[in-house]
């Protein structure tokens, strides 16, 4: 099968490449780079990369109108709660790739696509664990509200032009792509130069954290299943830590010997509770998922590959 992938140079959009290659189908990711890197692409004969802007029409309707995709995966975003905070004219562009996406999908005989949304379209919680069609969507960041939207526009396309698609409500997912403004990387790193580690506030941020391989092992199960189709499914780990029991994870795995220095808290964008509930995911993967511990000991047997 054809897939084309937007977002592939990001940690979930690569990670989801070298999966699809490795089960024999042929990919064309794009990425405009804003934040992807090339350096995370697969080296594969069936790959072509191809950067451009999915937000610009005339940049992907030159590749989407060229060639026949079977299915499409609609990774592309501006991410990061700092980076999205500081940008957010840029972060209400991705509405346009939203909809180029969509259109063009509908046009050229798409048969299903996959739609990167996020845990943040939750908002502050008003209950855990958060459950797909029944905690409220109370998020008024533009990063979460741009997410709400493309739901609300997925949904549209198959009640006006029966084009299936499936929603993946993405909560923190980490792996060896990860860029290094996020939490792990920049914990872990921190940790292994034995540097001043470094958190937000008291640090009882209570998160859950996914390794890439139960994300991307569990949203192509669902994918593949024809029966599941037209809803939306959490994509995580539901084991909550707060963020000091993540550094003291780190500081056990690496043996560090980083000493923990408290910065004020952000202003906005840092949730006080997270934790998604994975029913529906863990149906399908049917197996235990990939501990904190042994994701961090997975990272860092890498890292010295």
């Amino acid at each position: 099968m054809n897939h084309l992938i937007t977002g592939v140079a990001g940690n979930v959009g690569s990670a989801l490449a070298a999966h699809l290659l490795n089960n024999g189908h042929k990919v064309v990711g794009v990425d405009n780079l804003s934040t992807g890197d090339k350096n995370k692409l697969p080296l594969n004969n069936n790959f072509t990369f191809i950067k451009l802007d999915v937000n610009v029409y005339e940049e992907i309707a030159e590749v989407m109108l060229s060639q026949p995709f079977d299915y499409v995966h609609h990774y592309a975003a501006l991410v990061g709660v700092q980076r999205t905070l500081e940008r957010p004219i840029d972060v209400l562009k991705d509405i346009d790739g939203i909809k180029n996406i969509l259109q063009l999908s509908k046009n050229t005989g798409v048969k299903k696509i996959s739609y990167s949304s996020s845990s943040e379209v939750y908002g502050e919680p008003v209950s855990l664990p958060q459950i797909e069609n029944e905690t409220p969507l109370n998020s008024k960041l533009p990063y979460a509200v741009v997410k709400n939207i493309g739901e609300a526009y997925f949904r549209s396309y198959k009640q006006e032009y029966d084009l299936d698609y499936v929603i993946f409500r993405f909560f923190n997912t980490y792996g060896p792509q990860q860029s290094i403004d996020f939490v792990i990387p920049k914990l872990l790193k921190q940790a292994l130069n034995n540097h001043d580690i470094t958190i937000y506030g008291d640090g009882l941020q209570s998160r859950t954290f996914c390794y890439i391989d139960d994300n991307i092992e569990a949203s192509q199960l669902i994918f593949d299943n024809v029966s599941l189709k037209n809803d939306v499914f959490n994509i995580g780990n539901d084991i909550v830590y707060n963020i000091k029991e993540l550094v003291e994870v780190i500081l056990k795995v690496t043996g560090s010997s980083s000493k923990v220095i408290h910065l004020p808290a952000l202003e906005e964008g840092d949730m006080t509770r997270r934790q998604p509930d994975i029913s529906k995911m863990r149906a399908i993967l049917n197996r235990d998922l990939v501990s904190l511990e042994d994701g961090i000991s997975k990272l860092l047997n890498k890292q010295s590959k």
